[in-house]
């Protein structure tokens, strides 16, 4: 078992460190992959792998059909078409035929789930029997099951309205800090919002891109970031990778944008998209805020944690690169439940997911995090 130590949430302030308790010789690639994301990036985890408990999980083959798998939208069916014609031989006659319709349909729900500790490290190594999935209530088959590491399309939201002012650099930093931990598939764009949201840099590779358009911020204007939400769903639509995330960074509520709160959470309710939201708050006595304002930590808090997300608070400036590096472990380090719902009516209405942990022996109580619901599909 390896721990790494951290500091987040409830001894803020300290540095992160990292104390190695032994390895084993011969472990898995997986294992191998999580020590080095925790020991390089400073990070907290929690390993519970056991001599071969990667073989009870799927094979390469299957894994392969999970990643494809994930691509579909959460709750909704892949819907294919193929006409399938022969070519004929130069100056060759072939007589009319008709087409070979093939229609593929499968419908597979996939939920992320986070796992931690009462210390708030996160938990790797837990295996498919110790998840209980119930949809509305009722008991669900977990019929696909994964713990790698996939490929991500992720959305950095970030404030520059003129509150900001003296929390840009470090803002900076953080979104520095969450590319870190990037894998070359990785896509990523940025939306910046103020008096209103903008998309300054449209999916890419190449990270030098959004640091060199984050580097000339300015802080300015009031706070429109329902309305950056807004656009970050949409822009994620054209997201090449099957998991999607957004990074919102902010220091309140929304105070100028066109969309309400009300169609926001409906938005995301719909979206196969996780948001981590980064709070940087002043104290109530620190200046005059708008009721809006005031409201803005319980509303990203709800948000995020509808998506299987969460929202990080931050009080020191100089937490925030460190906040936003667990973030990026945190979506490095989730299982993957899938399952064919026992409800299979296809009619756009509201399923609300329980995700249960079996504790482990010897263990203290976990906590899982995971998307809490979908719609499901009309056709």
């Amino acid at each position: 078992m390896d721990v790494l130590q951290h500091s987040f949430p409830g001894n803020r302030g300290q540095h992160l460190a990292w104390e190695p308790c032994g390895s084993k010789s011969g472990r898995n690639d997986a294992e191998n992959f999580t020590r080095h994301m925790g020991s390089y990036h400073k990070l907290a985890m929690l390993f519970l792998g056991k001599k071969g408990w990667l073989a009870d999980m799927l094979p390469s083959s299957v894994k392969l059909l999970i990643c494809c798998a994930i691509g579909t939208c959460l709750g909704s069916s892949v819907w294919g078409q193929a006409n399938l014609e022969i070519r004929s031989k130069p100056g060759e006659k072939i007589e009319p035929r008709a087409a070979a319709n093939i229609r593929v349909d499968s419908n597979l729900v996939l939920i992320p789930v986070t796992v931690t500790d009462p210390l708030n490290r996160f938990v790797t190594g837990l295996e498919k029997e110790n998840f209980k999935l119930l949809e509305d209530k009722l008991p669900q088959e977990i019929s696909q099951f994964s713990s790698e590491d996939a490929p991500l399309s992720v959305g950095v939201v970030f404030d520059c309205s003129g509150s900001m002012g003296n929390k840009l650099e470090k803002s900076r930093q953080a979104v520095a800090q969450f590319f870190k931990l990037a894998n070359p598939e990785d896509e990523f764009f940025l939306v910046q919002f103020n008096d209103s949201a903008n998309l300054v840099q449209p999916f890419t590779r190449n990270l030098e891109e959004i640091q060199n358009k984050l580097a000339f911020t300015q802080s300015k204007g009031r706070t429109a970031l329902l309305d950056a939400v807004y656009m970050a769903l949409h822009e994620m639509k054209k997201a090449k990778n099957p998991r999607k995330a957004l990074l919102l960074i902010s220091d309140g509520g929304d105070n100028s944008s066109r969309y309400s709160e009300s169609e926001i959470r409906n938005l995301v309710k719909e979206a196969d998209v996780q948001i981590y939201a980064i709070g940087i708050y002043e104290m109530a006595g620190g200046r005059n805020r708008t009721p809006e304002e005031s409201a803005g930590p319980a509303m990203l808090t709800e948000i995020a944690e509808q998506t299987g997300g969460r929202q990080y608070q931050v009080d020191n400036l100089n937490e925030l690169p460190d906040v936003a590096a667990k973030i990026g472990v945190e979506l490095r380090n989730q299982y993957i439940l899938g399952y064919s719902p026992k409800n299979g009516a296809r009619d756009g209405k509201y399923r609300r997911v329980q995700v249960k942990l079996v504790q482990p022996r010897g263990m203290p109580v976990l906590r899982p995090f995971w998307k809490q619901g979908y719609y499901a599909p009309t056709q």
